[in-house]
């Protein structure tokens, strides 16, 4: 049984990449620091689902203590590592940008110096459409990234660099992966679609930063852990879009839900942040070819999932801040 090591497993994708590789028979070693940037009791849901599986191992670590990975990697004997640990969060990066840097440039380059060391060959890395700001969408591969709106887009850029370049000097097989907006039932509270559910299953107004006209490529979390796994079998070095090539108005979800729940939105406008990107959208023809792979979860199916989530784990929503 092969073993990967994947960071960030209690992580909203960790958690359902970990899942993937689970259910087709690789050994997973799961790491994860528990980083409070949102309430742990739903990363400890995540958790308890993943060791119902007797082939998940899960070791409380933090991918900025080198020593610690690399106990690790002396312990197992990895087939490859991919990496989802990361300060995640656009507007949150203003306020506290080192942190973000030494999550997700230095602890990066601490698991390839580990996987120079240790012999290991292959490496996933999860990067954002965030690096995409600047360009007119559909957004394509090969555009060129240079205007950034925040610094998690900076960093997620920079440890792209990083992997490239040990791909370049050393022959690490490197697949990185560019996610665009993804949602599903256990998601990461900080992101639109949880907290547009949320509010409005506790009679709250919704606050909508920006006119509600802004569009996002959301992308069903099972689909983006499908892509992961199926990206794990390549080797070289790619760079992948990952996400839905049909874009929605923020406002046109915010009614699909009402829709589902049966209630009216009451909505608030603020005004609209500069670091976010006003419209994404995947160009995901990289991915069809290199994976055979399309978001199979249309948006109204999704949203109905993730509700039915919220409303079968009401004593877990009612628990936690958000």
């Amino acid at each position: 049984m092969a073993k990967v090591l994947i960071t960030g497993c209690a992580g909203f994708i960790g958690y359902k990449v970990c899942e993937e590789f689970l259910k087709n028979d690789y050994e997973v070693i799961g790491i994860d620091n528990f980083d409070p940037y949102y309430d742990l009791s739903l990363k400890e849901y995540r958790l308890n689902y993943l060791k119902n599986y007797n082939n998940f191992n899960f070791v409380l670590m933090d991918i900025r203590d080198k020593n610690a990975l690399r106990n690790l990697f002396k312990i197992y004997n990895f087939e490859g590592v991919i990496n989802l640990a990361a300060k995640a969060g656009v507007r949150a990066s203003i306020l506290n940008p080192k942190d973000y840097f030494d999550v997700n440039v230095i602890g990066t380059l601490n698991i390839l110096e580990l996987m120079l060391e240790f012999n290991v060959n292959k490496i996933i890395l999860a990067s954002t459409s965030s690096i995409y700001a600047g360009h007119k969408p559909p957004f394509k591969e090969d555009m060129k990234c240079d205007n950034m709106l925040s610094p998690y887009a900076v960093s997620k850029k920079c440890a792209e660099n990083l992997v490239y370049t040990f791909y370049h000097l050393y022959g690490i097989s490197s697949i990185i992966l560019r996610y665009f907006t993804v949602y599903g039932p256990a998601g990461r509270p900080d992101m639109s679609i949880f907290r547009f559910i949320y509010w409005m299953l506790k009679d709250k107004e919704i606050i909508i930063y920006g006119d509600g006209n802004q569009r996002r490529s959301f992308t069903y979390v099972e689909d983006v852990a499908n892509a992961t796994f199926l990206a794990y079998k390549l080797n070289g070095f790619e760079i992948i879009n990952v996400g839905n090539d049909q874009d929605n108005k923020l406002i046109d979800v915010v009614n699909k839900i009402g829709e589902i729940l049966n209630k009216e939105p009451k909505i608030i406008y603020e005004p609209f942040n500069k670091a976010d990107i006003y419209e994404t959208k995947a160009d995901i023809t990289k991915a069809r070819k290199l994976l055979n792979w399309e978001p199979k979860i249309k948006i109204e199916e999704g949203l109905k999932r993730t509700i039915d989530w919220f409303l079968e784990n009401k004593d877990l929503i009612d628990s936690f801040k958000l």
